[in-house]
């Protein structure tokens, strides 16, 4: 999965819009886990920060969509 570091820092930043139904699949509960251990509640930023690059989340999220 993502490892703890590097994650993008502010500057390098990009946001996401996600369907729902990724709250509900396994690989992204992980993610939301793994932002929980590294970053807790305190998204100062307005939205929730994952700690793994760019091509991570989009490998990642790109096998929650059906085919």
């Amino acid at each position: 999965m993502c490892s703890k570091r590097p994650y993008c820092r502010e500057n390098q930043m990009k946001r996401f819009v996600v369907p729902i139904s990724y709250l509900n699949h396994a690989l992204f509960q992980d993610l939301l886990n793994q932002a929980e251990e590294e970053f807790g509640y305190d998204h100062p930023m307005g939205g929730l920060t994952i700690p793994c690059n760019e091509d991570t989340f989009t490998e990642i999220t790109s096998r929650l969509i059906p085919s």
